[in-house]
């Protein structure tokens, strides 16, 4: 089921006294505002580094890739996986590498999101390596922030790669389903671009 798309104009903040702009989205990718500098983030200066974009675009759903690159072998919409990971997957509310970030269903994520952990910055910071996000494109170390009251991980914001941001929007999550193997960083990044080619033709 393909996500609702919506394309609004900049809106000013008063205090803030700065423009942003909603993308386009497509599946899994909802759109994003940039925000006011959140303790734990990359700076300006490091954003180059964070949220790259692999390869080109590509014609891929965020379920299939985070199945191939994380190896937790669940099928049907991502909203649907932390439900059916039990009894089959540990769950946790900590992230660790490796495991898959699912987010539940929204207006904007019809079908839920998932995303596969590439490292655990601080309590509340993690990056994340995913695919539609951003339509059509797979991107890795994507800062993620805890914004949850609880810091259990219940919701999140995500680093916007278009305006080189963190999205301002919160996002609710079910949390961590764990790996029955556990996956390098190392290993998630050597294996990104081959999970890419194969899950592409699912």
């Amino acid at each position: 089921m393909q996500p609702r798309t919506s394309s609004r104009p900049a809106v000013a903040f008063r205090l803030l006294s700065m423009a942003a702009l909603l993308a386009i989205l497509g599946a899994c990718a909802p759109g994003a505002l940039p925000p006011p500098p959140a303790a734990g983030l990359p700076s300006a200066e490091d954003a180059a580094a964070t949220g790259r974009y692999v390869g080109g675009p590509v014609a891929l759903q965020c379920a299939p890739f985070a199945r191939a690159l994380s190896g937790v072998d669940l099928r049907g919409p991502a909203a649907d996986w932390w439900q059916k990971a039990e009894a089959r997957y540990a769950r946790s509310s900590r992230p660790a590498v490796g495991a898959v970030l699912a987010f539940r269903r929204t207006s904007r994520l019809p079908d839920g999101h998932a995303a596969v952990v590439s490292g655990v910055i601080s309590q509340r910071t993690i990056l994340v390596t995913q695919a539609n996000w951003v339509a059509g494109r797979v991107t890795e170390d994507m800062p993620v922030l805890d914004v949850s009251p609880a810091n259990d991980w219940s919701a999140v914001r995500v680093w916007w790669p278009p305006s080189g941001q963190m999205g301002i929007r919160h996002y609710p999550t079910w949390g961590f389903i764990l790996p029955d193997r556990p996956i390098s960083r190392d290993g998630l990044e050597a294996s990104t671009r081959e999970v890419m080619r194969v899950s592409s033709s699912e």
